[in-house]
């Protein structure tokens, strides 16, 4: 029988952010004291894909200007134009070719622009990229979301509503799944347990890991919670995994913090 070797591919570096809306309200930490704060935490830590919850259209163009490695994709929930947050994807353009993207909402009817789904508050989208990655020769599809904070059935059917996505998409072609997202729920809960029971998905972040993603802009704020996650299928293992805690002293660049995972393949020769 043949021997069986192992080659280790290019490890894919994973950013979920939630970078706040731009709120007037916000005083001190309103965005245009935060963007380059933001900008400067993507650059240093040089994700390939990320996940940005709650941009705002502005956000996004005044990003990439800081950020010219990257491309965006998606659309405003409010619209599927330019109107409302944005669950957008940053794609390294150098690396990655796009084959496809889109949006969907989460709701009863996904392909109707600005529906909101069962008791959410407000309209929430999926925006969703099928990707060549250049260096280890795959294809993968990456998703990011954010679920609503208020509407306890709509987290729920939300994770239903993906899952079925995904693996509708995972039957077609062999791809390597990626997902991102603000899920406003943590893991004990009925939203979380749906998107992680088929074990299509598997949650990035070790079990024993208790870190918070959640704790409003003072860093001096105890009352946090773990509600950011990254998930990948099982064609990837996770090498690391980690959540920034970079701030000025007194406040974080956004109310959210940055979660990362480095996922490594194996490629079998």
């Amino acid at each position: 029988m043949a021997a069986t070797s192992w080659l280790q591919a290019q490890s894919l570096k994973v950013m979920s952010y939630n970078i706040r809306y731009d709120n007037g309200g916000d005083g001190i930490n309103q965005w245009s004291n935060r963007k380059e704060k933001v900008a400067k935490i993507i650059r240093e830590n040089n994700p390939d894909l990320i996940g940005l919850q709650e941009a705002l259209d502005h956000q996004l163009k005044e990003l990439l200007v800081l950020l010219p490695d990257y491309t965006s994709y998606g659309v405003g929930r409010d619209d599927g134009k330019e109107k409302g947050e944005f669950s957008a994807i940053l794609v390294r353009h150098s690396r990655f070719g796009v084959i496809k993207d889109s949006t969907f909402w989460l709701s009863e009817t996904p392909d109707i622009a600005g529906s909101k789904g069962w008791d959410a508050q407000l309209p929430r989208v999926a925006t969703w990229t099928e990707l060549y990655d250049r260096d280890n020769k795959k294809e993968i599809l990456y998703i990011n979301t954010h679920f609503d904070h208020v509407g306890k059935q709509a987290r729920t059917n939300s994770a239903i509503l993906i899952n079925d996505f995904l693996a509708d998409h995972y039957k077609k072609k062999n791809l390597v799944l990626v997902m991102s997202g603000d899920l406003n729920v943590e893991r004990d809960t009925e939203a979380f347990k749906v998107l992680t029971e088929t074990k299509l998905m598997l949650d990035s972040k070790p079990e024993d890991d208790h870190h918070p993603t959640f704790c409003g802009f003072e860093v001096s704020n105890t009352k946090c919670v773990a509600i950011d996650y990254i998930f990948h299928s099982k064609e990837a293992y996770v090498k690391s995994y980690y959540v920034l805690r970079d701030n000025d002293g007194k406040n974080y660049p956004s109310d959210h913090l940055p979660v990362i995972a480095e996922l490594e393949f194996i490629e079998k020769n």
